[in-house]
């Protein structure tokens, strides 16, 4: 006997009817918030507003708030520590001083021995080499960049009207105190040699020459932080002047030390010892710092 399948889905229970009174509600509610809507433009948009610039001018050309923000930026001052001439000077003292200390070491090592010794005897050991020259090169060379580096910022803490024109023109203005201060020590060593040969011997001008030569390289490195300070930390320039000027009175007072044992040695030379104070140690220093403050002037104008 044949089965027949039924092609009719088994019938599904139908949703009960939702109550007729909840309907009601629901569509009350719907209507009363349509009808209480209110529209932002009910007359439709607003009429293009009238532009406030004046005629004959840009937007651009009105200013953007009444009141700027911030503070009003300050002028841009150059100094030696964003230099490149000045920071090429005092990179290359401190290279040339590595390059040839290999070399020339023991003169570095005896500086005690040329400050201070008087000795007036010949000795074999104390004949200058290539070498030291070398070194002594590097060291005067240092000696003259920092104390360049220094005036520089003397000039201008000490002249206060030149410190603006100071900052224009930073490069030209250290070399030319480099190279000054490079004439300075030559024409000092050149009077000292006439000085020597006048008043003493070769041998006793040999000694006083090499004490003021030891006395100026060693000044030269003690001054190389003091500018580097400087330029890093310009604030603590009164500090670092008053620095600066106590090393440099240290080495001079050392030098003359060793001048007035080897040549003075009676009544008569105290004489000429207040004079060599006077006409050597004491005019040549202002006699420097007045050429610095009148070459930066002239550079200036």
């Amino acid at each position: 006997m044949p089965i027949y399948h039924s092609t009719h889905s088994p019938a599904t229970p139908q949703a009960a009817p939702r109550d007729s009174a909840a309907a009601l509600r629901d569509s009350t509610l719907r209507d009363s918030t349509l009808l209480h809507w209110k529209p932002r433009y009910p007359q439709g948009l607003p009429p293009r507003q009238a532009s406030h610039v004046p005629a004959g001018k840009q937007l651009s050309q009105l200013p953007v708030m009444e009141v700027p923000a911030g503070r009003t930026p300050g002028s841009y001052n150059s100094s030696p520590l964003h230099d490149t001439v000045s920071m090429t000077l005092l990179l290359l003292g401190v290279l040339l001083i590595t390059l040839s200390y290999n070399k020339g070491y023991m003169y570095i090592a005896n500086f005690a021995h040329n400050m201070f010794s008087t000795r007036k005897r010949e000795n074999l050991f104390d004949d200058h080499t290539v070498s030291d020259l070398g070194i002594l090169s590097a060291l005067i060379f240092n000696t003259c960049v920092t104390m360049g580096l220094i005036a520089f910022y003397a000039i201008g803490y000490l002249v206060p009207g030149m410190q603006a024109a100071l900052s224009h023109n930073v490069s030209m203005l250290v070399i030319m105190l480099v190279a000054w201060s490079l004439l300075f020590y030559l024409a000092q060593l050149a009077l000292y040699y006439v000085l020597g040969f006048t008043f003493g011997d070769k041998l006793g001008t040999t000694i006083w020459t090499s004490g003021f030569k030891a006395s100026q390289s060693l000044l030269g490195l003690l001054l190389l932080p003091v500018a580097i300070i400087l330029m890093v930390y310009p604030n603590t320039i009164k500090v670092m002047l008053i620095t600066a000027l106590s090393l440099y009175i240290c080495a001079r007072i050392v030098f003359i030390c060793k001048g007035f044992r080897i040549f003075f040695n009676n009544l008569q030379s105290s004489v000429y010892f207040i004079l060599y104070l006077c006409a050597v140690e004491i005019v040549p220093p202002v006699l420097y710092c007045a050429g610095a403050i009148t070459l930066c002037n002239f550079l200036q104008s």
